[in-house]
């Protein structure tokens, strides 16, 4: 049966595919607008269904605040061009205001959630139908205190959301400390929010790479008296290559490997582990200072933390909570 341009139109009004999408469907349906549409959402389905082993790893990651409550919704696609694509956008903030809305609990509950007469997860399965990509929610988080904010980074990358304890201060106050978090990415919000399996790993990685440094330091002070340059045979093969070349002789070679064997054993059953610990306990309080939002140095004034900038706003001011996501490669 011939299909008009203003039924084309309408079609692709109510589900957003394309215009030969939309011919071929009603052409199908015979004009039914009801199985039509049934139609172009099983062609979504079927190509869900076709490429659900294929990476998203482009998308559109937008984040809001209303008073108390903030999130971050990403949805996911496999190209860069659908991810910059207007209606993409479009359904990636209608998702968005629909979780600011209800203030769902996670992401199946977001999914579920209707936007008209579709739920959101059967709108993100047509919009694949309608870009033949795989297509997915990837993220969705919130926060919740007295006043929250939102910051979204030019491009649609990268989100973070911050909550504080305090409301009613100026929004850029807010607004400064989120992209804090969006341009340091801390871990925690102090030292008491860091993982204690985070925190144990990283002083075993400290306590190992100390030890390391101050046996070597005993081993490069030992060939230098020897008159030995401790770069020059820093490696087996460095010290060969240098042989050859005639910056050392054979028996600087030989000599210089006597003093690392018998150096390294003599520093390494001689550490002082007063002396290990000391040095292992600065390394984590610079883990500390440098991964946790309220003691890294502020961005816009490095000479103060972000702790201190909160308190010269208001002293009891602080973050209560904030979360950080992006789809760029880091």
């Amino acid at each position: 049966m011939a299909v008009s341009m203003a039924d084309i139109s309408k079609l692709r009004t109510m589900t957003g595919a394309g215009m030969m999408d939309c011919k071929k469907a009603l052409t199908e349906a015979e004009g039914d607008f009801d199985k039509a549409v049934e139609l172009i959402r099983k062609r979504g389905q079927a190509i869900a269904a076709k490429r659900s082993d294929r990476d998203a790893a482009q998308g559109c990651v937008l984040a809001a605040a209303n008073a108390g409550f903030a999130c971050i919704v990403a949805l996911k696609c496999e190209t860069d061009f659908v991810a910059k694509n207007a209606d993409f956008v479009a359904l990636t903030k209608q998702i968005l205001d629909k979780a600011i809305e209800v203030k769902p609990s996670s992401k199946d509950e977001l999914l579920g959630l209707m936007i008209g007469n579709s739920t959101i997860q059967q709108l993100i399965t047509d919009r694949s139908g309608v870009t033949g990509e795989k297509m997915e929610l990837g993220e969705y988080t919130f926060v919740n205190g007295a006043s929250t904010v939102a910051y979204v980074h030019p491009g649609n990358m990268l989100a973070s959301i911050v909550a504080f304890n305090e409301a009613g201060l100026d929004i850029q106050v807010y607004k400064d400390v989120a992209m804090q978090v969006a341009a340091m990415n801390p871990i925690a919000i102090d030292e008491k929010g860091v993982p204690a399996d985070y925190v144990a790993k990283e002083r075993e990685i400290a306590t190992e790479k100390t030890k390391a440094e101050m046996v070597q330091k005993q081993v490069d002070n030992a060939l230098s008296k020897a008159g030995i340059n401790p770069a020059h045979v820093d490696s087996e093969a460095h010290i060969e290559s240098n042989v050859e070349k005639g910056w050392l002789t054979a028996e600087q070679a030989a000599k210089a490997r006597e003093i690392k064997a018998t150096v390294a054993e003599q520093a390494a059953s001689n550490l002082k582990q007063q002396m290990i610990d000391g040095i292992v306990n600065g390394r984590i309080q610079k883990i500390y200072k440098e991964q946790t939002l309220l003691n890294q140095a502020f961005i816009k004034e490095a000479k103060m933390n972000v702790a201190q900038y909160m308190s010269s706003v208001s002293k009891s001011l602080t973050a209560t909570e904030f979360k950080r996501f992006t789809l760029n490669q880091e």
